[in-house]
């Protein structure tokens, strides 16, 4: 059975694949209700959950706070095939995204914009 935390998750990376975009951890795990948890694990384990239970869902969308994946992952392979440069001059053995401002995903709450009256 799913958590109600990773369905909150589901629905966010479900958001990030219309938009075409990136998030962090955190701030997926904060947009769902919850703290990420001590080096992320809690949002991790969400993301395991969601890509055992919904495969179609880009989960490689959350990346981590810093912005860069382990080189030659996986999940940098899929930010590549979505079309996302890397840049190998992070740290070593990690790749940052490109211009990385113009792919994370804000949202209108976030850019203090208050829709909902």
């Amino acid at each position: 059975m799913t958590s109600a935390r990773a369905t909150e998750v589901a629905e966010i990376l479900w958001e990030l694949k219309r938009a075409g975009k990136v998030a962090t951890y955190t701030t997926i795990a904060r947009r769902a209700g919850f703290n990420p948890g001590s080096k992320c694990q809690t949002i991790e384990n969400c993301l395991n959950a969601v890509r055992r239970d919904w495969p179609h869902l880009q989960w490689w969308r959350a990346v981590g706070d810093d912005m860069a994946v382990a080189e030659d992952s996986e999940q940098g392979k899929f930010l590549l095939q979505a079309g996302y440069e890397l840049d190998d001059s992070a740290r070593k053995g990690r790749v940052s995204i490109k211009a990385a401002e113009d792919h994370i995903m804000v949202w209108a709450e976030q850019a203090g914009l208050d829709l909902v009256k």
